[in-house]
């Protein structure tokens, strides 16, 4: 997952390599510097530098020769979702809908034109994949980016639409924009989405928009997510997305009125 790599004159080049260092080792989990420097095509002088920096701040642990993340950076994110209102409201009801479903909820925002996880609530029977909270993901792929997608202003959505690389993930992801926004306006009728399989192999997920009570504003969207062997039936088309919906609903007023 990328963001918008537009050339930006006011962008410093520095900057912009260390956090290319930084979401390599995110990546990877970890590497060595000759590794970094072949995957971003930059000498490998400059990689180590950059590394030495980081690592004197305490954001890169340097094991032998490899470089991992620091945890330094968990305080950062933690602090980063506390100062978004929207996790406060939305993480207990997101907890009484994993235990009605007994699957794995996610909440999104939409930061920047991808979706971000700011939290995830699982059942003792969840599926876990490669999703957590921070997780970026691709708005036209999963059933909270859809949700959220179907119940934007028509400018914004023209705006983020042509940002999307439309990136196939599985053999069922939405690859064409025409077909994207046919689904959309079936989305935006019903209230609800669903993701069959367009992000993962074996999953299927419920997703639905948190909107503002007061005037309908989007918020963000919450899912559900689970196995095709028990995301099936009348029970993923019909009361898991009655669940959902009803979350959302919850979330959105509390979030309009705490």
């Amino acid at each position: 997952m990328t963001r918008d790599d537009t050339p930006n004159a006011a962008s410093v080049g520095a900057t912009e390599r260390s956090f290319s260092i930084i979401e390599q080792l995110g990546e990877r989990g970890g590497c060595g510097v000759s590794e970094l420097a072949e995957s971003l095509s930059i000498s490998k002088s400059t990689v180590h530098n950059h590394l030495q920096t980081l690592r004197s701040l305490g954001y890169v642990v340097q094991d032998g020769d490899e470089y991992r993340l620091g945890l330094q950076f968990l305080g950062l994110g933690d602090r980063a979702r506390q100062h978004h209102d929207l996790y406060h409201v939305a993480k207990p009801e997101t907890d009484s809908l994993v235990e009605a479903v007994g699957e794995r909820a996610q909440v999104m925002v939409e930061d920047d034109g991808v979706g971000i996880y700011i939290y995830q609530s699982l059942a003792d029977q969840a599926v876990r994949t490669d999703s957590h909270i921070g997780t970026v993901v691709d708005l036209h792929a999963t059933s909270v980016g859809k949700a959220y997608l179907a119940h934007l202003p028509d400018d914004r959505l023209d705006e983020v639409l042509e940002a999307i690389s439309f990136t196939e993930q599985t053999p069922d992801t939405l690859t064409e924009v025409e077909s994207l926004r046919a689904e959309l306006d079936e989305i935006a009728e019903r209230g609800y989405a669903f993701n069959d399989e367009e992000r993962t192999v074996g999953m299927r997920a419920v997703g639905a928009p948190i909107l503002s009570a007061d005037d309908d504003r989007v918020l963000g969207a919450i899912s559900v997510s689970g196995p095709t062997t028990r995301m099936k039936g009348t029970w993923y088309r019909e009361e898991v997305p009655e669940m959902v919906t009803q979350s959302a609903q919850i979330i959105g007023i509390r979030a309009t009125y705490s």
